[in-house]
């Protein structure tokens, strides 16, 4: 073994030499991170709780990929073992030691099967939704730092040395100096940003078991508002952006890019940091939809958004602020919240909103109603029902929240059936009548959080009058903002969605419904009840109650697609080749149900719209009600 001493330190010295230009290139990627704002970091915690935070939250989320899951726990645990245990190989005992060298060479082996599995999804012919350009070399570097290290490996453990050790340790070496190299802009980048974006995620709240979905307030005294270029981003926001692996998920899962609208989340992500950095290697993915180029000035200080800017405006008001993309990314990335900062800087800063979109918030900042409607006329669906007012009781057990969909003719047969059941339990109910005002919901997607915080304020202070115990809504987005976005402004409440409370009374016994067998329906989740509030069950739990024959749409749950009219969506009014809530009612077609259960007035509304549809569309508390009168 004497004569190989020196190559058993020239390896793990190779190692630590990656370690060192990773560390170099990392460095100067952090250099522009210092551009954005600055944010809290609780570092400490972050970085306690990063393996569980990869382990078991990023690895949920790469398991809906069977194939990616074992790609990655071989590739990269392969990787950091092999590596780990070669730069340990710098201790005497371990580098005189053959069996460790074979442990070594056992786990490039494992690193060599990995980069095999990358390369099988780039070559001979790449996954669609895969980016190309420079991820395109990732398998090879992999594959030389991986036999080169397995082959050296061997040899030191089987004591030859020779001609071949020296090559073998030149492939090793460039393979992982390639690596190296490439964290700074290369595929790499997203191993470092993204581990560092895990410790330091502007959202901690979502890997403590619950939604943590509630934009934050914006101050309105700064001298900036929302986000015009790349410096204002917080800086953490930029690092998350290049934790950005480019796999296409996101864009497979947007409703805005499937109907064709100029919205890619990937692509947006990529022009984010490509407007960081001026040197950003050239996208290589798809495109956004209609063959809008991204073009414009790059820097900290250059403006994102504009017809000749990166971003086109079309293609921040093509979202919907589902989630779906947040909720299929891998890294976690809150792409929704980059959205909504633009938009927050294009109005507040330009008073650039989409034309349909300048009535409905005006409305709502001068009438405190997006249709610019009577509050007092909010009522008019409950005609010959026994609803009392707040203002002549001053308390009740259950304040129910109306909301917008009160107004609609459609709708108020959903919210009729639900104040029967309530009568029908002996709830003690009432509403705010003429007091009630729009949450602020559809404002502030929009980006006009002045209309939005005036409006939360005003709720929260006629709320403040009253006594009750909860807060009971139909309205997921009613339901969103009350429950998480308005205790930034002094309201705490307990809200409950309809669906939930119904729930509670049949377990309670207070409504005996009647099984329906002879029904066959199917659930379609609103995006801010079960990706926004976490909640599927409720709704499910409620139909099979009643007994219908429920069958699944292929997208459910916290994955369902949206019906398209969340986020200001249908007054942005972006078009595109299809319509979302077409798409949808496709999917709700092939389950070969003639009822689409639905829990939201927009749901209702969009899907409802469909012209060709073959389903009717029924809001659960209606199914209840029919079960309920069958049961008399």
């Amino acid at each position: 073994m004497t004569s190989l001493m020196p190559l058993t330190t020239v390896f793990p010295g190779l190692v630590w030499a990656m370690a060192a230009l990773a560390l170099v290139q990392a460095a100067r990627r952090a250099s522009l991170w210092r551009v954005g704002a600055a944010a809290p970091v609780a570092w400490l915690h972050g970085l306690a709780r990063l393996p569980r935070r990869y382990l078991v939250d990023v690895h949920h989320v790469v398991a809906r990929d069977s194939y990616a899951s074992r790609m990655h726990a071989v590739v990269a645990g392969g990787l950091l073992a092999a590596s780990l245990l070669t730069a340990l190989a710098i201790l005497p005992p371990l580098a005189q030691s053959r069996a460790y060298w074979l442990l070594v060479a056992a786990a490039f082996a494992v690193t060599a099967a990995g980069s095999l599995l990358v390369g099988a999804r780039r070559y001979p012919e790449k996954q669609k939704r895969l980016s190309a350009g420079r991820f395109q070399i990732l398998p090879f570097l992999l594959l030389a730092y991986a036999v080169g290290g397995t082959l050296t490996a061997l040899l030191l453990a089987l004591g030859a040395g020779g001609l071949a050790l020296p090559f073998t340790l030149a492939l090793a070496a460039a393979g992982g100096l390639g690596l190296a190299f490439e964290v700074r802009q290369g595929p790499m980048r997203h191993a470092v940003a993204g581990a560092l974006h895990l410790a330091a995620h502007p959202r901690p709240g979502r890997f403590e078991g619950r939604p943590d979905t509630a934009l934050q307030p914006l101050d309105l005294d700064a001298p900036r508002l929302g986000a015009e270029m790349p410096a204002d981003f917080t800086w953490n926001r930029l690092l998350s952006f290049d934790a950005c692996v480019s796999c296409g998920r996101c864009e497979t899962a947007c409703p805005a890019f499937a109907a064709g609208q100029p919205l890619n989340p990937k692509r947006l992500i990529q022009d984010l940091v490509a407007g960081l950095d001026p040197a950003e290697p050239a996208y290589a993915g798809t495109p956004y939809p209609g063959g809008r180029p991204a073009e414009g000035e790059r820097g900290p200080l250059a403006r994102l958004i504009g017809p000749e800017a990166r971003i086109h405006p079309d293609t921040v008001w093509s979202c919907t602020t589902c989630r779906a993309c947040v909720e299929e990314c891998p890294m976690m990335i809150e792409h929704v919240d980059a959205v909504v900062s633009l938009r927050r800087h294009e109005v507040l800063e330009r008073g650039a909103l989409p034309e349909k979109a300048v009535g409905p918030v005006t409305e709502s900042r001068q009438a405190g109603d997006p249709g610019g409607r009577p509050l007092a006329a909010r009522t008019d669906f409950a005609a010959g029902l026994d609803l009392p007012v707040m203002a002549e009781r001053g308390e009740a057990e259950v304040l129910l929240w109306l909301g917008e969909g009160a107004y609609d003719l459609r709708y108020g047969r959903t919210l009729r059936a639900l104040v029967r059941l309530l009568r029908a339990a002996g709830i003690d109910v009432a509403v705010l009548g003429a007091e009630e005002r729009d949450t602020g919901d559809l404002a502030r997607r929009l980006g006009d959080e002045a209309t939005f915080q005036a409006l939360a304020r005003e709720n929260v202070a006629t709320l403040s009058r009253y006594r009750f115990g909860r807060i009971l809504t139909a309205d997921p987005h009613a339901l969103h903002a009350l429950r998480n976005e308005y205790p930034a402004f002094g309201g705490h409440y307990a809200v409950v969605h309809h669906t939930a409370f119904l729930l509670e009374l049949i377990r309670a016994g207070k409504l005996t419904p009647r099984r329906l067998p002879d029904l066959a329906v199917t659930y379609h989740d609103p995006c801010y009840l079960a990706r926004y509030n976490g909640e599927t069950e409720a709704p499910r739990a409620v139909l099979d109650a009643i007994g219908v024959a429920r069958v699944e749409m292929a997208r459910s749950g916290k994955r369902a697609m949206c019906c398209g009219g969340g986020g200001g969506a249908p007054v942005s009014d972006v078009p595109g080749e299809r319509r979302i809530p077409d798409l949808r009612m496709a999917q709700a077609a092939e389950t070969g149900a003639g009822i689409v259960a639905v829990a939201c007035p927009s749901c209702t509304a969009m899907l409802e719209g469909v012209t060709d549809r073959k389903a009717e569309i029924r809001d659960v508390a209606e199914l209840l009600l029919q079960a309920v009168e069958a049961g008399r």
